[in-house]
């Protein structure tokens, strides 16, 4: 899989930023804090298989907006209906 690029981590990081709601990708049994760019670095560039888990006020509309941004990056993600 092609490592994602500087400019797709900082979009995704931007995106979660706008939303109040709680955004965290998981891979393996790894947690990741969506508006952290360091850790979407070490996220995004070692694992292809990611869930995406949204809580709060505004999860809908974060996970509408996640959804397009991943996909415009050509990144696969799962998000997480709980």
């Amino acid at each position: 899989m092609p490592s994602a690029n500087n400019a797709a981590i900082v979009e995704i990081s931007q995106t979660a930023n706008k939303f109040r709601s709680s955004i965290v990708l998981q891979y393996d049994n790894k947690y990741i804090d969506v508006k952290s760019i360091l850790g979407l670095f070490t996220t995004l560039l070692s694992s292809s298989n990611y869930d995406l888990h949204v809580h709060g006020p505004d999860a809908e509309e974060a996970k509408k907006a996640m959804a397009e941004v991943f996909s415009k990056h050509n990144l696969g993600v799962n998000i997480v209906e709980e």
